[in-house]
């Protein structure tokens, strides 16, 4: 794996900051402690073993502390918490699929929400701590599948049990914002500042999470099966996985600044041209990888699941100064891309490559997080 020396990024504020990622073990989780231990930070992950076989975060080996246990088991966590005394914390923490939820309903809502009010509570109780991300999604919001993208002023809500529970951890993040953590009352009565973060639908390569569009493309390939498509005229907002850790770095770290007007929810998501179906994407995959073959059938009386789904980032682009680096075409290409150089005789990982490519086109973009040291 590409070595590479990025600690200059976000103003350098990561190096040698404890950190403290929940749900480090999965998909998101792994890119956002391989992006942290790059720039030099003291990361140390909270997670359920990983629930895959091949697991990203298995396979970076990253050498981070890493605590293996549930994040319903409150003693445990703030055990944890003491023993590590981090200073930022970032949420991702969650049981992530929406038909499982459909299955789970009890233990989707304990994890989603409640978790959630649990990593708070270990928050308040740990005086280390001066900021919080929470990671929840798109799905949080009461979809009325409009046209335009959703604002984070609109009302939270959900169909399924899993948006539900989505919504339900953004109203427990405003309530500790308010209650615990009120903007008013930073640096009296307490010293954190708390936001939380809604991505759209994120791809890249390492994701093998069952019921899952690429991972479900991927595995067909590599067994050289034919994949099922359930939904393909369904719309999602697909972005890279480093397009919104970028976005929740960069939360972080004005969060970490002290700059209390920052924590807020934040929407960061593709814009209009990343909004794509299904189907579209299965064909541009297949232009990369042509080993793909799939069918589009008939199925009847699936779950409910959301048709349209967009995001409106105007906060993020104009507080923030964020913005998308790759478009459709590039995250297809680098998504894909990854798992064919793993599936390969070399059998290999992309993932510094990746990330290294993304700063040097995030750097040609002259984007506020990248103007620093950058080293190879």
């Amino acid at each position: 794996m590409e070595d590479l020396v990025v600690t200059g990024l976000f103003e350098g504020i990561y190096k040698n900051r404890n950190v403290l990622i929940t749900g480090h073990t999965g998909f998101k989780g792994s890119w956002l402690a391989f992006w942290l231990a790059q720039m030099g930070a003291n990361v140390v992950g909270y997670s359920l073993p990983p629930d895959s076989e091949p697991s990203h975060f298995a396979l970076l080996n990253l050498g981070l502390s890493s605590v293996l246990a549930d994040i319903r088991d409150q003693k445990k966590l703030e055990e944890t918490f003491r023993a590590y005394r981090p200073e930022i914390v970032f949420h991702l923490a969650a049981q992530p699929l929406v038909r499982l939820s459909y299955q789970q309903p009890f233990e989707t809502f304990e994890v989603n929400a409640m978790g959630t009010a649990r990593v708070l509570e270990a928050c308040r109780k740990t005086d280390s701590v001066r900021a919080i991300a929470v990671i929840t999604s798109d799905k949080c919001y009461e979809n009325r599948e409009w046209v335009w993208g959703y604002r984070e002023n609109d009302a939270m809500g959900g169909y399924d049990p899993y948006s539900a529970s989505k919504g339900c951890a953004e109203l427990i993040a405003g309530s500790y914002r308010r209650s615990f953590f009120n903007i008013e009352e930073y640096g009296k009565s307490h010293n954190i500042l708390l936001a939380s973060c809604r991505a759209g639908n994120v791809i890249g390569g390492g994701d093998w999470a069952g019921d899952r569009l690429i991972p479900d493309i991927i595995r067909a390939i590599a067994n050289d099966e034919k994949v099922r498509i359930r939904r393909p005229h369904a719309t999602r907002p697909w972005q890279h996985v480093l397009e919104p850790l970028s976005g929740y770095l960069l939360v972080g770290q004005r969060l970490l600044e002290g700059k209390g007007e920052y924590a807020e929810a934040w929407n960061f998501g593709p814009g209009d041209s990343g909004s794509i179906a299904v189907e579209e994407v299965i064909r541009r995959v297949k232009r990369i990888w042509a080993r793909l073959d799939y069918e589009l059938p008939v199925l009847e009386h699936l779950p409910h699941e959301a048709n349209l789904l967009k995001l409106d980032c105007s906060k993020a682009y104009f507080k923030l100064k964020w913005n998308n680096v790759w478009d459709i075409s590039q995250t297809l290409d680098k998504t894909i891309s990854w798992y064919r150089n793993f599936y390969g005789a070399d059998g290999g990982l992309t993932t510094g490559a990746d990330l290294h490519d993304y700063i040097c086109d995030a750097k040609k973009l002259n984007l506020s997080w990248t103007e620093s040291e950058f080293e190879q």
